[in-house]
């Protein structure tokens, strides 16, 4: 059995699709001849939102969990004074003085072990000091655990493997501002040196990585629906009385929601649609989106619910009642998302293909340079090769589309969804080509 230390620092019970991959990991590890040990921080989730990740632990002491499955190791954590303030004051106070701190946080803990995430390095070290391990990783972001991982390494001579979720360098809402983007170019490659292999999630995350980082071996290990939420869910019905589209997670800029809500409204103003719900759950702009309802779709009101971040399985059995889920283009991303929704075996519906408003957003906002030798248009191969949704083309394909739906629930009781092929995408099955990553490091190093 090989002994792994994950430094995580999104894990549940925190409400993200980025813990969710190492829990994976450490849910799936021993099933392959790995023995994982987790370090991450402790989160108490009592605020619903993004709030969440800046309030402090219950605790101030180091909280040890062993399990079937491995060990966790959950430090207490402390927020700076610019997120203190934040969560004392609210948003509009204070706001240049929490930026400039925030500002000194994000240069200098590249360079000092300091900051609130610091504590997983030093429990990371002094787990380190009484155990042996064959191998780290560490998963960003937060891209600052690459440092403390590439420091352990060298002091442990310990083999470690980078595993990125999103770009650290490439990521424009990252690292808009030029100065930030050169700094963290320069710790990228500092902290990469020293790697045994870097992970990531697909082809094109690794082409945005290479424009930095060169002469480094990548693997792909692709994100996917964690089985035992399938299981689940599979014993719970969707409803009949109410059409219920669903949507999870976070909307971007480039993301046409405002389109969505506009043909959802005039079909119910015309009565082409009855009995409509939409349900949002975690979202990241519930403020913006009350607002847009209230101020341009008053008649929405009674129809759109917007729910806080749910506990993983609590969610999923929210969303396994709907009869369809949203999903907007990602383009050359594929994103968690998807993997959710195919798990949960609703029918998807992909906002848009071919949309010149949709479009003009993704020209203005979208955050990643493309590159010609990769696809555009990830999730809808992944949709029609499983057979697992529509892709909706524009608002007009829209309206007849959410129209048939709405006829096939009412006339038959449900909407079908005649997936096929969907168990290639279980986390499972990508957490034993890891464990095969790790076991190879003996077979390198003899």
């Amino acid at each position: 059995m090989k002994n792994i230390l994950i430094l995580a620092y999104d894990f549940p019970p925190y409400v993200s699709v980025g813990g969710m991959r190492p829990y994976n990991w450490y849910r799936y590890f021993k099933e392959f001849g790995v023995n994982p040990v987790v370090i991450t921080r402790q989160w108490s989730n009592h605020f619903g939102n993004q709030l969440d990740y800046i309030a402090p632990s219950d605790s101030n002491d180091l909280i040890i969990e062993e399990t079937q499955y491995g060990s966790i190791y959950r430090t207490p954590y402390r927020p700076n004074l610019s997120n203190r303030l934040l969560l004392k004051y609210g948003e509009k106070k204070f706001k240049i003085f929490r930026k400039l701190i925030s500002g000194y946080f994000e240069f200098t803990q590249y360079v000092f072990n300091v900051g609130p995430k610091k504590e997983i390095y030093y429990c990371a070290k002094e787990y380190l000091r009484k155990n042996k391990v064959d191998a780290i990783i560490a998963t960003g972001d937060p891209f600052v655990l690459f440092s403390y991982a590439s420091q352990l390494s060298d002091e442990f001579n310990i083999p470690w493997i980078a595993d990125y979720r999103d770009c650290w360098v490439q990521d424009k809402t990252r690292s808009g501002n030029f100065l930030l983007k050169q700094w963290n170019a320069f710790f990228e490659r500092k902290y990469i040196r020293n790697v045994f292999k870097i992970t990531t999630v697909s082809s094109f995350i690794q082409k945005q990585l290479e424009q930095n980082i060169t002469n480094k071996p990548f693997e792909i290990i692709h994100n996917g629906f964690d089985p035992e939420v399938k299981t689940k869910a599979s014993k719970i019905l969707q409803q009949n009385n109410k059409m219920t589209i669903a949507f999870a997670g976070t909307i971007y800029k480039w993301h046409p929601m405002e389109d969505f809500l506009n043909v959802c409204n005039e079909l119910i103003n015309s009565s082409e649609i009855k009995h409509f719900q939409l349900e949002l759950y975690g979202i990241n702009i519930p403020t913006e989106i009350g607002s847009i309802i209230d101020k341009r779709f008053p008649n929405l009101k009674s129809s759109v619910f917007i729910f806080p971040k749910l506990d993983n399985e609590t969610l999923s059995n929210k969303l396994a009642q709907a009869n369809a889920f949203l999903l907007f283009n990602d383009y050359s991303i594929l994103g968690t998302k998807i993997f959710t929704y195919l798990g949960l075996k609703r029918k998807i519906i992909l906002c848009f293909s071919e949309d010149t408003d949709a479009i003009d957003l993704k020209k203005k906002y979208y955050n990643l340079q493309e590159f010609d030798s990769e696809s555009k248009m990830l999730q809808q191969e992944v949709i029609e090769s499983t057979n697992s949704g529509v892709v909706v083309k524009n608002k007009a394909h829209l309206k007849q589309v959410l129209t048939d739906l709405n006829t096939e629930l009412f006339e038959t009781g449900k909407i079908e969804c005649n997936s096929h092929g969907i168990e290639n995408y279980s986390r499972k099955i990508q957490v034993e080509k890891l464990a095969g990553i790790i076991k190879s490091i003996d077979l390198i190093n003899e």
